[in-house]
């Protein structure tokens, strides 16, 4: 994460003598910082940094953040650097755009749009999204929620949901429709309860208990178990 900070732009090392913005390159310092630069690649150079503020806030232009590592193209501070937007333009951080504040993060759009229309996108041509909190609930609301996974084979076009706790569902109608393969496992208790009408269709039915562990009858029950019972 970019740190700001009111850093010296040029990145000289202290001793370094300067005129009219260029290194004395005929002076022992300058042979020392040249040295130093040479072994710390990565500092940052700038001799164009321009910047305007006050108290209360500042705008940048070249401003090097604090580390050293990337230059920033455009930077918005407020004075504490706590609460900043920066466009970096080289380093580790190349092309980002960076936000960072210590309270809400609002964004508000579309009052102009019509209900079928998108009004705000996200779009990343490349690498993941992550939305996440670190302290706090993810919340999606909308008149329809819409989860969609577009990829071939079995390593794309998934959807996984996993809880250390709880998965709840509540609604008029659950449907599930699987095209190959469905299936419900746990290694504690079971149930299935209709308070009305109970359906259960299979072209052929089958049920399996821990006697076929035993003695395995006609139908193979037995290798049913041995599957589902692997430690």
């Amino acid at each position: 994460m970019p740190t700001p900070g009111n850093c010296n732009n040029d990145r000289l090392p202290i001793g370094t003598q300067t005129t009219g913005g260029r290194v004395a390159r005929g002076s022992a310092s300058a042979q020392i910082g040249a040295a130093v630069r040479a072994i710390t690649d990565t500092a940052k150079q700038n001799f164009t940094a321009i910047r305007y503020g006050n108290d209360h806030g500042s705008i940048s232009f070249g401003n090097i953040h604090k580390q050293g590592d990337v230059t920033a193209a455009v930077m918005l501070q407020t004075p504490d650097g706590e609460h900043q937007f920066s466009l970096d333009k080289d380093g580790q951080r190349k092309g980002w755009t960076t936000s960072t504040g210590p309270g809400n993060f609002q964004v508000e759009c579309g009052s102009a749009n019509k209900e079928a229309q998108d009004s705000l996108i996200l779009n990343a041509k490349n690498g993941n999204i992550i939305i996440k909190a670190n302290n706090g609930k993810i919340r999606l609301q909308g008149t329809d929620i819409e989860l969609i996974a577009v990829g071939e084979g079995g390593s794309k076009g998934n959807i996984r949901l996993t809880a250390t706790e709880n998965i709840t569902t509540d609604s008029k109608k659950l449907l599930m429709n699987a095209s190959v393969h469905y299936k419900m496992m746990t290694s504690g208790t079971g149930e299935i309860i209709a308070n009305s009408v109970l359906t259960m269709y299979g072209s052929i039915m089958r049920g399996v208990d821990d006697s076929c562990s035993i003695k395995d009858p006609k139908n193979g029950g037995q290798r049913f178990v041995n599957k589902n019972n692997k430690i």
